[in-house]
């Protein structure tokens, strides 16, 4: 059985690595000759960013999903600490990025060399994040957590799921923005002039 709780981190991750994907394919094709659109589009990514899995994807799987399966699955400890770390720093690692992005933008490409090193690492990053989430710690939950332990993760993920998967109610905050990074990013990461 797939607890519902599952199916919305599997969606949310889905959401958030087509976003750091084509924010890889912006950063690669850069701002050519609409700067301004350019950057406009990678702060509204790098907020979404900020926004959703930093601030609340992440505090759930902290506070309601690691600590259990930690308890019961002794072997996950260590990828559930290494986990921990990366939610700690994932946070002021895309500020970094917002403060990478910015300087790029103001002073001008002098800055980019940091910004797509910075980038790339935190790319890299993030999706590692979520491979061991998917193939060691979500096995690990199905195979030990008890009913009761899936109904409170059940509910508590089911209060904040990502709109930006299309398979949730949209937040008229978080449509607008999902609307402004489609809008505007060019084909074909957008619907944007290419």
């Amino acid at each position: 059985m797939v607890h519902i709780s599952i199916k919305i981190i599997h969606d949310e991750h889905d959401t958030l690595s087509a976003m750091l994907r084509s924010l890889r394919m912006m950063v690669e094709r850069g701002p050519g000759n609409e700067p301004e659109n350019f950057f406009d589009v990678l702060r509204a990514m790098l907020f979404y960013i900020d926004e959703f899995p930093e601030r609340l994807h992440h505090t759930k799987e902290s506070e309601l999903l690691f600590p259990p399966v930690a308890r019961l699955a002794p072997e996950t400890r260590e990828v559930i600490a290494r986990l921990e770390k990366d939610h700690a720093r994932g946070e002021s690692a895309v500020r970094e990025l917002q403060h990478l992005l910015l300087a790029w933008e103001l002073v001008g490409d002098a800055r980019r060399p940091a910004f797509d090193s910075a980038t790339k690492r935190y790319l890299d990053f993030y999706l590692e994040h979520m491979r061991l989430e998917e193939t060691l710690i979500l096995p690990a939950a199905q195979r030990v957590l008890g009913e009761s332990d899936w109904k409170e993760l059940d509910a508590a993920f089911a209060t904040n799921c990502d709109p930006l998967t299309g398979k949730y109610p949209r937040d008229p905050i978080y449509d607008r923005l999902f609307s402004r990074i489609v809008m505007q990013a060019p084909a074909p990461i957008g619907l944007g002039r290419g």
